[in-house]
């Protein structure tokens, strides 16, 4: 199969090729869902209803009363019971355990809706032999995410009344390294040829790979400040409480400790953080304006969501991280970390062509 025509600024994909990409961005789309479910199940505090990690048997939720009252005997032996939902009925059980439980289903959903279709085109020869290496990896890095979560959760069973923040992190990285290479792939068989005539140089390409990776710095900074709750503390802005400083930041020892686990630290760089990806997010403005197409709308739009989030990162923080509002912030940032790799893709791939099949 072969790209049969040239346009002025973009080669036109083929119907097999257009099909791949916009079921890679259905899945990417699944990915970005995941990891709002699974902000909303953190913020409710339903990550640790369930206990142990079954791949298979755990998609299916308790079916009877009895099942229901097993589950919720399994979660009265943590920690996170004991010490903060004593006083908790089967009924608010139900309701923390249906979080996390779509939480997973939709993990294992997400499997079958790439390994399916995969084996579909693979078939159909809409994907050429040899890029099966590269859907294989993305297949596998699924599973990864899926391995690191149980990994997370697993720290806030024994000891813990919640997840560490660094498993957490992990977890979230993990998650938004896979829905980089789906939506990167996606635009591969969407788009023949990045380009455009107005490729504005390799400085440019390379701030906007820069640009992915600061976003991508700051929604680990973010996983940290969820972790450690510190959006419950200094609720001010644009001082911290009248400080410009949080009090005490390098309290624990050794001091690099600190980034990590004093909650006020980490507040704070996620502040700093995010002044300085709204600063980068003016020259990717600038940039994208020298360019045209969807070059230009994509470094528009990364203006545009950064401030959104910006604002809404401050009345998150004013109002104290209620949790609508918090998982307003996270979608937010989801999806400025996938206009960033758009960007990033369309000034950063010049003479790209698709990935073209084997057949027709």
């Amino acid at each position: 199969m072969t790209v049969t025509s040239e346009m002025p600024a973009l080669l036109r994909t083929t119907p097999a090729a257009r099909s791949v990409g916009l079921w890679l961005l259905a899945v990417a789309g699944l990915i970005a869902l995941m990891v709002v479910i699974g902000g909303l199940t953190r913020l409710t505090g339903s990550g640790l209803s369930i206990t142990e990690w079954k791949p298979v048997t755990g998609a299916l939720p308790p079916l009877s009363e009895q099942a229901w009252a097993a589950e919720f005997a399994k979660y009265k032996i943590i920690p996170q019971y004991r010490a903060m939902n004593s006083a908790m009925t089967l009924s608010d059980f139900k309701a923390i355990y249906w979080w996390e439980w779509t939480h997973r289903f939709l993990g294992r959903f997400i499997g079958f809706a790439f390994a399916i279709p995969f084996l579909w085109f693979a078939w159909r020869g809409s994907i050429a032999r040899a890029q099966w290496p590269r859907f294989v990896v993305l297949f596998l890095l699924g599973g990864l995410q899926g391995a690191v979560g149980w990994w997370m959760v697993e720290s806030g069973l024994e000891t813990r009344v919640s997840v560490s923040q660094y498993r957490l992190a992990i977890h979230l990285g993990v998650a938004i390294v896979l829905l980089a290479a789906m939506i990167w792939t996606a635009l591969d068989y969407l788009r023949p040829k990045a380009a455009d005539a107005t490729k504005t140089g390799s400085q440019d390409a390379t701030f906007a790979f820069v640009f992915a990776a600061m976003v991508y710095v700051q929604m680990l900074l973010g996983a940290f400040v969820a972790g450690l709750h510190a959006g419950l503390i200094y609720n001010s802005w644009p001082s911290m409480d009248g400080r410009v400083f949080p009090q005490g930041a390098f309290f624990s020892s050794p001091w690099w400790i600190n980034f990590f686990e004093n909650a006020g630290l980490v507040q704070f760089d996620h502040r700093i953080g995010a002044y300085i990806v709204a600063i980068a997010a003016v020259f990717i403005a600038v940039a994208a304006r020298r360019a045209a197409g969807w070059t230009r709308i994509a470094g528009t739009s990364v203006l545009h969501l950064t401030a959104l989030q910006l604002a809404l990162g401050i009345t998150t923080l004013l109002l104290q991280a209620p949790v609508w509002l918090s998982a307003l912030h996270q979608t937010t940032a989801v999806l400025l970390f996938s206009c960033a790799v758009w960007y990033a893709w369309e000034i950063g791939a010049p003479n790209r062509r698709v990935v073209e099949a084997s057949a027709n």
